[in-house]
């Protein structure tokens, strides 16, 4: 641990320094920036990204190797920072590395959990296990505690009339108010410093801690009341402690409320200060920040800004309402309705009052310019559907549909997405504004999920392109097509799917003791959080049934079988009872399989558990098929399924998401395709209605059901609540694609029985893959979005040590490269030897001089 912290040190010093430069220069230049807001950034391990970034890993491997320390053991000591779960937070880091990378001056925001989602672990039974990720009880060096940024946030309190200092009367005309809330607490800022690739910028994601104002009630420990003493600094603490509170219940959802406030009231009272430091006017707002919104969570950051606008800046309503339109944008993930958040008026108005009124003054305004005046039953229907206040079970606040009109665009994340919230959820608000809705495609940083976390198979690409550009721009690897059907760049193309099995190999027989084949054998894979739409039941039910049917065959038969491991792996929300149950149900089917003597090794399943980024990593390359098989119509994208492809995986998926663009890139002779299509879902789901889910229910699925009703992985009555939605209404369609899907996973053997059709599908899909590349996205965003543009730091003199580290070529014909790797070497052992490790600034311009 002691190498791994000095080794981070040194790279975290050189960043300190890179950013400091980036920073003044942005200052100076007085550039827009995007302020990137998201309730989770999943970043993965940070020191092998860094180095790579900083093109040092050479120099670090024979530093290290000089001390008989391997760089990539180095590399296994750090942990991944709980600071996201899913699709979401890795899609907010795959963006910070590419912003970075090409120069956009940016800042990420979000929150510095303490103990992140959970630790996901596995029963005996099989079921879920949550423990506290602890994942600060070490030194976590890329992180630096800012003391000099702590901002209170308040909470609850009174609103009071604003009162005009000269006539002393009140003007309710001015829509101002005083809100006086009744208890605060501090927001510390932290900050992760974020290297770009071959450039020296050097972005900020800065994440708040929750802080209490008062650490110690010392009256109160004075007077022995020791748990009352702590009381605040406990409270306070809790804000920041987990990513995604349970909101199951009352005090659930309120902490998760004041979590999405206190990330947003603190984010932008960080970026106005910004702003004043340059003593530019607050009318200038979006000329210096473009505010992305990452879904609902941080819409409340549109009632905020009026806020800060109208009752402390003292603008005038339309003036402020402009300018918050102009500033913020809104990205929408995902369609379900779970996912689109809505707030009881009642707990917005006991813990914001004043942001109630201003939500409320925002959607009366809108009506009244928006729909019919009047009391037809017309009108009324468009008001109701317009509403940001919705009045049903209860009276809830709309937060997708505040973020629709508190900002001036608003984006799906894939094509297919894109036109189903335009024309369908949001259809109403698009009639209103047809060129706010604009579409955005996922993408992917090729940097970490090709070139870091498989690297053989990045020097392959880069010996055979002879040529590294595609890292930074991934449209290059279409050149790889003129090698689809080369016999060598086959061979050297699977040998490396090999050498990354064999890895995984080893993984799973560290850690489940279970052995697993690597020749002549399918890895099946299935990694995204559990959720019902992701269909991981779909999987494990066709299992079921393979299973069922080598049972039954003869051993000639079986020998005529390719063998598959399948592997899935995520998380379930701790309060998602449905997909708890779909875990434990992997898990005893695997059990059983496993341990069935008369299957062997035809067929393994293995679920593994607490999904990371690093387990991705791992993971990803070693995956011969992935498995991307949501619904059709639910998925908005997705981001694994371009990991995977860009690795060399073959996609089985459905039509949905971003699928039907790796489909439209590569041939659908490329992917294995199955199931009906987004537009005939809604027939599907009419049909289950109307005549009951079971009667069209296949008779392989049914048998599936059957057996598992009849106990053979355990008491029937534990799955009860999964089997019963199948059997009712299906709202995935489950039922529907099951043969299909089944068909699907024929021809994958039959595919996988010839070697060169395999690899020349496989070798295509990576070549189709520069489309999916967050460079790409991110370019979008900036001219189609955000209105930024690349700034890049003024090239270092060409006497610079630092130029000469960055070209590797001519590092190694330097006659002083023995000396530098013995520098790398003093300042790692300085930093061993100093427990309280001395920042050493400036390492390549200290040693130069």
């Amino acid at each position: 641990m002691g190498t791994y912290l000095a080794t981070s040190y040194t790279i975290r010093d050189r960043l300190l320094q890179l950013w400091n430069d980036t920073q003044e220069y942005y200052k100076k230049e007085k550039v827009k920036q995007v302020c990137y807001i998201s309730i989770e950034f999943l970043m993965g391990r940070f020191l092998q990204n860094a180095i790579i970034n900083l093109n040092l890993e050479e120099n670090y491997k024979k530093a290290l190797a000089g001390m008989g320390y391997a760089l990539e053991e180095i590399y296994e000591e750090e942990l991944d920072p709980a600071l996201g779960n899913g699709g979401l937070g890795r899609l907010a880091a795959c963006f910070l590395d590419t912003l970075a990378t090409h120069n956009y001056p940016a800042w990420g925001y979000g929150l510095r959990y303490n103990y992140g989602l959970f630790k996901q672990s596995i029963g005996t039974d099989g079921e879920q296990l949550e423990k506290t990720d602890i994942w600060l009880d070490k030194p976590y060096p890329f992180m630096v505690e800012n003391h000099f940024i702590r901002i209170p946030i308040g909470f609850c309190g009174t609103v009071e009339d604003y009162v005009d200092p000269n006539t002393k009367e009140t003007k309710e005309e001015s829509n101002r108010s005083i809100w006086k809330p009744s208890e605060y607490v501090i927001a510390q800022a932290n900050d992760i410093l974020i290297p770009g690739y071959g450039t020296d910028n050097t972005n900020t994601l800065r994440l708040w801690s929750a802080r209490a104002v008062e650490e110690l009630d010392f009256e109160k420990f004075s007077f022995g009341d020791f748990k009352g003493a702590s009381e605040q600094r406990l409270n306070a603490e809790n804000l920041t402690n987990v990513l995604y509170p349970n909101d199951n219940e009352a005090e659930g959802k309120e902490l998760r409320f004041k979590q999405q406030y206190f990330l947003v009231a603190a984010t932008l009272y960080d970026i106005i200060r910004r702003l004043k430091e340059q003593k530019r006017p607050l009318e200038e707002l979006p000329d210096f920040s473009a505010i992305q919104l990452n879904d609902t969570h941080p819409t409340l950051a549109i009632p905020e800004l009026m806020r800060i606008l109208v009752d402390q800046e003292m603008i005038e309503w339309d003036k402020a309402w402009e300018i918050t339109q102009k500033t913020f944008s809104y990205t929408n993930h995902t369609i379900l309705p779970e996912a689109l958040e809505r707030w009881p008026v009642k707990l917005i108005t006991k813990l914001l009052p004043r942001h109630m009124q201003i939500i409320e003054m925002i959607n009366w305004k809108f009506l009244e310019k928006n729909s019919q005046v009047g009391q037809n039953n017309k009108s009324k229907e468009l008001r109701s559907k317009l509403s940001i206040i919705e009045n049903s079970w209860d009276t809830l606040v709309r937060m997708a549909w505040l973020g629709c009109i508190g900002s001036h665009k608003v984006n799906g994340v894939s094509p297919i997405h894109s036109n189903i919230i335009k024309d369908q959820l949001f259809s109403h608000f698009s009639s209103i504004w047809p060129k706010k809705f604009v579409n955005v495609t996922n993408g992917v940083t090729p940097r970490r999920w090709l070139h870091a976390c498989n690297p053989k198979l990045s020097d392959l690409i880069t010996s055979t392109l002879e040529s590294d550009d595609w890292i930074y721009d991934l449209s290059h690897l279409s050149k790889l097509r003129e090698f689809a059907d080369n016999e060598d760049f086959q061979l050297k193309w699977a040998a490396i799917k090999q050498y990354n099995k064999k890895k995984l190999q080893r993984f799973v027989k560290e850690q489940f003791g279970l052995d697993i084949g690597v020749h002549d054998v399918i890895y099946d894979v299935q990694i995204k959080r559990i959720h019902e739409y992701k269909r991981q039941l779909m999987n494990i039910l066709s299992h079921v049934y393979n299973y069922l049917q080598i049972k039954k065959m003869t051993e000639e038969e079986k020998k005529q079988l390719e063998k598959k491991v399948v592997i899935i792996a995520g998380k379930a929300a701790p309060g998602y009872k449905a997909a708890k149950m779909i875990i434990k149900l992997i898990n005893r089917v695997s059990k059983v399989i496993n341990n069935d003597p008369e299957i062997g090794d035809l067929l393994k399943v293995i679920y593994i558990p607490n999904y990371s980024v690093t387990i991705a990593e791992l993971l990803i390359p070693a995956t011969d098929v992935s498995e991307h098989i949501s619904t059709p119509g639910t998925e908005a994208s997705g981001t694994s399924n371009m990991k995977f492809v860009l690795n060399g995986a073959i996609t089985l998926g459905t039509y949905d998401g971003a699928n039907l663009e790796i489909i439209e890139n590569i041939g659908e002779e490329n992917v294995f395709t199955f199931g009906i299509k987004a537009s005939e879902v809604s027939q599907v789901k009419q049909n289950n209605i109307e005549k009951g889910a079971w009667n069209l229910m296949p008779k392989s699925l049914q048998g599936v059901l059957g057996i598992i009703e009849e106990g053979k992985f355990g008491d029937p009555e534990e799955f009860r609540m999964i089997l019963q939605e199948l059997k009712g209404v299906d709202r995935y369609i489950l039922g529907n694609d099951f043969t299909s899907y089944l068909q699907a996973q024929k021809v994958i053997n039959e595919t996988w029985k010839n070697p060169e059709k395999w690899w020349k599908m496989s070798i295509i899909g990576c070549a189709g893959s520069g489309w999916a590349s967050s460079d790409r996205t991110i370019k979008d965003y900036a001219e189609t979005i955000w209105d930024i543009k690349p700034c890049p730091l003024p090239k270092i003199e060409s006497n610079s040590q630092l130029n000469i580290i960055k070209n590797d070529q001519k590092l190694k014909l330097n006659k002083n490269y023995e000396k530098k790797i013995n520098y790398y070497e003093k300042q790692i052992v300085l930093h061993q030897k100093n427990k309280r490790f001395r920042r050493v600034y400036n390492i390549l311009d200290d040693w130069e001089k």
